[in-house]
């Protein structure tokens, strides 16, 4: 992956003559000590830009800060508030909808996210306009066909998923300690109330030791394939 952001000229897009954009919605947060604070924001880009290109599609910069206050006690973890993420992608929206963009795809590489869900309901009210994406049931079926070994709640955090994707599009972001970093905790009932260091010293929820750079072009292939429906649904 040349660059987390698009490269596209004004000449670009006015020969591309899009109606739907495409936002990379991530995170700056801690991801052990073998993934960077960009993981997500990686991830997130490295499927918007995957589905742009395969179907033709505005790709838009993505967002880095996002809502990481579960990970607030490890360094290096920056957050913005729900209340501003809302604020973004309102104003986002706004902007691509004022120059004839009227289609808006969500790709969200952070489950802690959930604000975004609560967004794309109220700007559906009126029709399909806006695409959170990928969704539970899209995670899952793209794990399987790349083969992965676990499922998204044993491989949270920073495991076997995050691990192949980044040793597939940009493997110099990952250090070899993720081949020893696995760490089990299925159990996690207070989340939300107590944050990650209850659960994890490491920042680790996972099996980052099973990732592979095929398992990660697989994903990719799985989501890009799953996401048509999606885009079909909305135009």
């Amino acid at each position: 992956m040349d660059s987390l952001a698009t490269t596209a000229t004004t000449t670009d897009i006015r020969a591309l003559n899009p109606r739907v954009a495409v936002l990379p919605v991530g995170s700056f947060e801690q991801h052990g000590d073998f993934l960077p604070l960009t993981t997500d924001t990686l991830i997130a880009s490295a499927i918007a830009r995957r589905i742009a290109d395969d179907y033709g599609l505005f790709l838009l910069p993505p967002i880095t800060f996002s809502c990481s206050h579960e990970h607030a006690s490890y360094p290096g973890t920056v957050s913005i508030s729900a209340r501003t993420l809302i604020a973004l992608i309102d104003d986002i929206t706004a902007s691509l909808s004022a120059s004839g963009v009227d289609r808006l795809v969500i790709v969200n590489g952070h489950g802690g996210n959930y604000v975004l869900s609560n967004i794309v309901q109220e700007a559906n009210i009126g029709g399909p306009r806006m695409i959170l994406f990928p969704g539970k049931t899209d995670w899952t079926r793209a794990r399987e066909a790349a083969g992965m070994e676990t499922d998204h709640s044993e491989d949270m955090h920073a495991g076997e998923l995050e691990v192949s994707v980044l040793l597939h599009t940009t493997p110099e972001q990952v250090r070899d300690s993720y081949k020893s970093g696995d760490h089990i905790a299925n159990e996690r009932p207070h989340l939300l109330s107590v944050g990650m260091p209850t659960y994890t010293s490491t920042g680790v929820i996972g099996r980052p030791s099973l990732a592979s750079s095929i398992k990660g072009g697989h994903l990719l292939a799985g989501l890009s394939s799953a996401f048509k429906f999606h885009l079909d649904l909305m135009l």
